[in-house]
C-alpha cells in the first residue's frame, strides 16, 4: 500500500531511499581519489628504494598529525618535528634491516610526544606515533625483503583492496545483520564475508608460482579479517572522540587514517609473520614459502 502524505512510515522509507542514493552518489569522488592513491602506491612499490620509503614516511607523518588532532594531542611545529624525526629514523633503520633500532626510535618518539602532551592526553599522544610508525616499519621491511619484496606489497594491495571494495558492494547489495552496529552501522556480516573471501582469492593472483596456494588463501582470509578489524578500531576511536572522519584531506574518503586503517593492520600481520618465520632479511620468503 502506498504511503500517504504525512505518514511517518512513508517519510522513514523516503529517508532511507535518499540515504542510499546519496551513499551510491559518493562513488564518483571516492573512485577518483582511490585511483590516484592506488596509482601512487603501485608506482612507488615498483620503483622501491628511497622513493618507496619517502612515500610511506609522508603517509605516516600525515597519519600522526591526524591522530594528534583527533585525540587532542600535541600539535604544532615541535611535536610534528619530533614525530617526524622518529618516523624518519625508524624508516631508515628498517630499510637497513635494523628492526630493533627502528622500533626503539618509535618508542623514543612516543616518549617525546607524551612529554609534550597534557597529562590527560599523554597515553593517547604516545600511541599515535606507534599507530603511524609500526606499519611504516612493516612496509619498509617487507619491500626490502629478498626475495619477494615487491610481491609481498602487491599481495597486501590485492588482499586489502579486494576486501574493502567487495565488502562495500557486497554489504550494500545483500545487506543483512550488522557486523558491529555500535562502531560502524553500515558494515554487515555479508559484506565482511564476501570481502575477505574476495580479498583472499585476489591475493592468489600475485603470489609466486611456487607458493602453497591453499595456505596463502588462509593467510589472505586472516589478513582481510584483520583489515576489517583495523577499520572497526578506527571507527571506534572516531566515535569516542565524536568525529566522522579523521580529516577532510581526501575527497570522498576523509583522512588518510580512514583509508589506511585496515591496510596498516594487514601489513603488520604480514611483516610479523614473515620476520618470525624467516628473519628480518627475508620476510617475503617467510610469507610465501611453506
Amino acid at each position: 500500500m502506498t504511503g500517504v502524505a504525512g505518514d511517518p512510515r512513508s517519510a522513514a522509507a523516503s529517508a532511507r531511499r535518499l540515504g542510499k542514493r546519496l551513499s551510491w552518489g559518493e562513488l564518483g569522488p571516492r573512485l577518483g581519489s582511490a585511483a590516484v592513491m592506488m596509482a601512487a602506491a603501485l608506482l612507488t612499490t615498483v620503483w622501491g628504494g628511497i622513493l618507496f620509503g619517502l612515500f610511506w614516511f609522508a603517509a605516516a607523518l600525515i597519519i600522526l598529525r591526524e591522530w594528534q588532532a583527533l585525540v587532542g594531542g600535541p600539535r604544532g611545529a615541535l611535536p610534528l618535528s619530533a614525530g617526524g624525526l622518529a618516523l624518519g629514523a625508524s624508516a631508515v633503520l628498517a630499510g637497513a634491516s635494523h628492526l630493533v633500532g627502528a622500533l626503539a626510535s618509535l618508542v623514543l618518539g612516543a616518549l617525546a610526544l607524551a612529554a609534550l602532551a597534557s597529562p590527560a592526553r599523554r597515553t593517547m599522544a604516545a600511541a599515535g606515533i606507534l599507530y603511524a610508525g609500526v606499519p611504516l616499519v612493516a612496509l619498509v621491511v617487507l619491500r626490502h625483503a629478498t626475495p619477494f619484496g615487491t610481491l609481498a606489497i602487491f599481495w597486501l594491495f590485492a588482499v586489502v583492496w579486494g576486501t574493502d571494495v567487495m565488502a562495500f558492494f557486497g554489504g550494500r547489495t545483500i545487506g543483512g545483520p550488522k557486523l558491529s552496529p555500535r562502531f560502524s552501522p553500515s558494515k554487515t556480516w555479508s559484506g565482511f564475508l564476501i570481502g575477505i573471501l574476495s580479498g583472499g582469492l585476489l591475493g592468489l593472483l600475485v603470489v609466486p608460482s611456487v607458493a602453497d596456494k591453499p595456505r596463502l588463501l588462509v593467510l589472505g582470509l586472516v589478513a582481510g579479517a584483520l583489515a576489517q578489524a583495523g577499520d572497526l578500531f578506527e571507527s571506534a576511536l572516531k566515535r569516542r572522540f565524536g568525529v566522522k572522519d579523521s580529516s577532510a584531506l581526501i575527497p570522498g574518503h576523509g583522512g588518510l587514517m580512514d583509508r589506511l586503517d585496515g591496510f596498516a593492520a594487514a601489513a603488520c600481520f604480514a611483516a610479523c609473520l614473515g620476520v618470525v618465520r624467516h628473519g628480518v632479511d627475508a620476510p617475503g620468503l617467510g610469507l610465501f614459502s611453506w
